[in-house]
């Protein structure tokens, strides 16, 4: 179960808002991994935001620390994208140097791992989804009604 700290959400008809609070909050968040107990620093956002097309994880690494296995995907490739701080990636015995800004995809069956090689929090997010399963994706798949757009004052 993960454990959140203090982050509302809201929901319409046709959205769900999550407050993530600050990137350095992150750090406060935790799941339960079993085998390993307590990880801080991670949050999954599935259930919080009842997600049916991906998974989504908001990650606080500090500095010195790294991920304590190795693993793999039975069906789903993964995105990292990183936010702040600078780290690694090692991806069948190959590492590559990340920081802010840089996004890595890995197919299912890439055995990774990273860690945090700098000085400050790595701060990333990760998206899992089903490997080939985009269809359809940016003006492809919308519909532009005719509507005009108006802001409230």
């Amino acid at each position: 179960m993960d454990a959140i700290v203090n982050n509302p959400t809201k929901t319409g008809l046709n959205y769900t808002k999550f407050e993530s609070g600050s990137l350095q909050s992150w750090i406060e968040n935790s799941v339960e991994i079993p085998g390993l107990g307590k990880v801080p620093g991670k949050l999954f956002l599935k259930e919080q935001m009842g997600l049916t097309s991906t998974e989504i994880s908001i990650n606080a690494l500090p500095a010195g620390e790294g991920m304590p296995f190795h693993h793999t995907h039975k069906q789903n490739e993964e995105i990292y994208i990183f936010l702040n701080g600078t780290g690694q990636l090692q991806i069948d015995d190959e590492v590559l140097d990340v920081k802010e800004g840089s996004i890595v995809k890995i197919a299912p069956n890439g055995v990774r791992t990273w860690r945090n090689n700098g000085t400050e929090m790595l701060v990333y997010l990760v998206l899992q989804m089903k490997d080939n399963s985009l269809a359809q994706w940016g003006l492809e798949d919308a519909d532009v009604p005719e509507k005009e757009v108006v802001w409230p004052e």
